[in-house]
Formats: structure tokens, sequence, C-alpha cells
């Protein structure tokens, strides 16, 4: 390494140029190889940088999105479930009803939904730069009923139900709710309708609101 590559290097590292510092070597020698315009090769550069971002975003939104673990479809036992609306659920891959702010429910008893909701349709959407959050129902609610009394109530609900542009509430219906909790909850639904789409795991057996 030259001394002036050196140079280069430490500029990217201090101006936070990671994409830059990775490729500009390899880049350089095939512009050099192919005697490439410089200003390809700035551009060759650039998209180096945006496409090591992206990738630097898309797992950050993975690892704060709060999946306890990561499932895709391919590791899903469609066998083991076969009432599951295979065509459905792959279709919910494409993530279009994302883009048109819907929702998707999922009703079945507990362990299927929950499967389901953090298969490939949930991590596809931080790959595509979505920003996604899981929530269980009864996490949300204890949450906001804490900000309320704190004063917070507006902040938490930006940053923890507005903020996001995929929300996965999970085990709606495996603890009763007050009609106080029942009361957030709709609020949290009101909020992003047609704004955010959401996906809510519903159990089979639910219980009445108290």
């Amino acid at each position: 390494m030259s001394v002036q590559h050196e140079r280069l290097i430490d500029l990217c590292n201090e101006l936070r140029l990671g994409g830059v510092a990775a490729q500009y070597s390899a880049l350089a020698q095939n512009a050099a190889e192919k005697r490439t315009s410089f200003t390809d090769f700035l551009e060759d550069l650039l998209v180096a940088e945006r496409e090591s971002r992206r990738a630097r975003a898309r797992e950050m939104f993975a690892r704060v999105a709060g999946f306890p673990a990561i499932k895709t479809l391919d590791q899903y036992d469609f066998n083991f479930t076969p009432g599951a609306p295979r065509k459905q659920i792959m279709e919910l891959a494409s993530l279009a009803f994302v883009e048109r702010a819907e929702n998707v429910v999922f009703l079945g008893p507990s362990g299927w939904a929950k499967l389901i909701s953090r298969s490939r349709s949930c991590y596809l959407a931080t790959q595509k730069g979505y920003k996604p959050r899981f929530l269980s129902a009864a996490d949300l609610v204890l949450m906001l009923e804490a900000a309320q009394r704190q004063g917070r109530y507006r902040e938490v609900m930006h940053r923890a139900v507005n903020a996001y542009r995929l929300l996965i509430l999970d085990e709606i219906g495996y603890l009763p709710m007050s009609r106080e909790q029942a009361n957030l909850f709709f609020q949290v639904v009101a909020r992003r309708y047609e704004r955010g789409s959401m996906i809510l795991n519903l159990q089979s057996h639910l219980r009445q609101l108290g």
C-alpha cells in the first residue's frame, strides 16, 4: 500500500466513507485496466458507498426490530400446519401490503402466528430498507401505561409506534386487557390507520376484555 493510498483510506475513515475505503483499491485497478474515465470511476465509488450504507441500514433495522429470532419462509414447514394458506403467505413476501399501508391479521393457535410473522415477509422488510418493530401486545400497552403516568405519552407513542414502517404486534389475546389498556391498544391501531402497516397476531382463543 502506497503512502498516498494510506492517506486516502485515513480520509475515508475520517469522513466515514466505509464503502469507498473498502472498494477503492479494486475499483481503481479496474478503472486503470479498462481506462475508465474519471467521472465513471467516481460514480462507481459513490455507488459502492451507497450500497455499503444501505447494507449497514438493513443490518441495523434487523437488529433493532426486536425479533426474538430470524426465521425465513425457507425454514417454515408448511406440512406442520397444513391449514396455513401457503399462497397468501408467500404473497406477503412481496411486501406490497407495506407499500399500500395495509394490515395483516394472523389468527391461529399459540406459536403458529408467531412463526409466520417472524418469517421471510417480516425479515424482508429490513432487507428492503423498511423500519420494522416487533412487540408483544402486553409489552406495548404496559409501555404506554407507564408513559402516561410519566407524562411522556406522545414521545413514547411516536418512538414506539409511529416511527416504524411496519409494526408487528404479537400475542394479542394471550393475556386479558383492562378497559384502559384496550383503549390504549385502540389508539395505536387508530394512529397507524392508512399511515403504516401492521401485522397482528391473534390467538385463536381470545379472552374477553376486562
